[in-house]
């Protein structure tokens, strides 16, 4: 799926993206913009998209499915829970997608299916729900099988994290963003409150460990400074908290959202500990088509290029943003996987070398805008590669 304005991204040979192309296709093709029909915009699908049949294609390593294994291990958490006195069936709860175990699921239509990162009472539901009130969430063990279980079709849409106001960036997911042919429709902002779990019954002043994501720790490090708890890295929030009520040991809580609290049976012993209040972690939306932009709300548009090298070239790209009052909200760089090092000197007293990067940019502008326009036709005479990732509302509220 790509936007195309009569023509907009035009290609001689390449109308539009293909299924399976290289992350970095080469600029060959030029950049064309017919002023007269700015403002028409039209979408273009994808064949394999367009199929009446949703084509499922194998995923790489496939693991087999072991149901007797499963079968075990779950009657041996069932156990450990009933020993601990929770009445929370674990095993009742939705089993994270795996890559390797990806399968087709029925879809009757009747709800968004949404995928995210995580277990139940993570973040990243918290985020799906936000944008989809009445979604069905669909957890995934790892980023990647959230973007497969969109291209997949098992699921109508993904929430994922980009970015966190004391985190950062999640590099991760920018890389993914560029090996994927998916499309940004939407963001969401989340105020992240982080809470000290443990079993019920337990002090805080009990606790020796806690479980919780490498950023949650982090972001709760004086508080459990204080507290003199270890901390104990998971894979995600929710996780932990699954952990501490899979263990049942009194002297072992997690740092989660009151969600997980509630769905695990644990107890909250303190409410918001991180150590900046103002904790907020952004989520995109992503999906397999992308929306028509229009300018009766606030958009914002996500964009990759690569530069030639040479004196000023991210100076003249940036500029043609600010010749256009484009405002920019985010600016991150990466480096190439497929060539990281370039070489400068190829005399035998030395060569340097450095790296080539990628560079990811939001701006605040609609692809309906002719500015926006304008500014990535005057961007693609200074970029080697440009691809624009989405062009969606921008959420205002939090």
């Amino acid at each position: 799926m790509a936007l195309k304005a009569n023509p907009v991204w035009g290609c001689a040979k390449t109308p539009h993206f293909h299924k399976g192309l290289p992350d970095l296709v080469p600029n060959r093709c030029g950049f064309g913009l017919d002023l007269r029909v700015l403002n028409k915009w039209e979408c273009t699908c994808v064949g394999v998209l367009a199929q009446t049949h949703r084509a499922i294609t194998p995923v790489e390593d496939d693991r087999p499915y072991t149901p007797d294994v499963q079968s075990s291990e779950a009657n041996e958490r069932s156990q450990d829970s009933q020993s601990s006195g929770f009445h929370k069936d674990l095993n009742l709860l939705p089993k994270p997608l795996s890559i390797m175990e990806l399968s087709s699921s029925p879809d009757d239509g009747t709800k968004v299916r949404v995928a995210y990162q995580g277990l139940p009472g993570a973040y990243s539901e918290a985020a799906a729900r936000k944008a989809y009130p009445k979604c069905e969430t669909v957890p995934c063990d790892q980023f990647e099988a959230a973007f497969k279980a969109v291209e997949l079709w098992l699921v109508d849409k993904a929430v994922l994290p980009i970015e966190n106001s004391v985190g950062g960036s999640i590099h991760r997911n920018y890389d993914l963003l560029l090996r994927h042919r998916l499309h940004i429709v939407g963001e969401v902002q989340l105020v992240v409150n982080h809470c000290l779990l443990g079993l019920p019954g337990v002090l805080k002043e009990e606790l020796k460990r806690v479980f919780s994501h490498p950023q949650a720790l982090a972001q709760c490090e004086m508080t459990l400074s204080n507290l003199g708890i270890v901390r104990i890295s998971a894979d995600d929030t929710a996780g932990a908290a699954q952990m501490v009520a899979s263990i049942g040991e009194r002297d072992t809580g997690a740092v989660a959202s009151a969600q997980a609290a509630e769905i695990y049976g644990l107890d909250i012993l303190a409410e918001k500990i991180q150590d900046d209040d103002d904790n907020v972690t952004r989520f995109l939306i992503l999906a397999r088509e992308p929306i028509i932009a229009g300018t009766d709300r606030p958009y914002k548009t996500s964009i990759v290029f690569t530069l030639e090298e040479g004196p000023g070239m991210l100076f003249k790209a940036l500029a043609v943003f600010a010749l256009r009052d484009i405002n920019l909200t985010k600016i991150e760089s990466r480096p190439q996987r497929k060539r990281p090092l370039r070489v400068v000197d190829d005399s035998n007293k030395g060569s340097a070398k450095y790296f080539d990067y990628l560079f990811y940019i939001d701006f605040e502008a609609s692809m309906a805008d002719p500015r926006a326009q304008f500014a990535l036709g005057h961007l693609q005479e200074f970029a080697t590669f440009l691809r624009v990732l989405g062009c969606y509302p921008m959420d205002t509220t939090l």
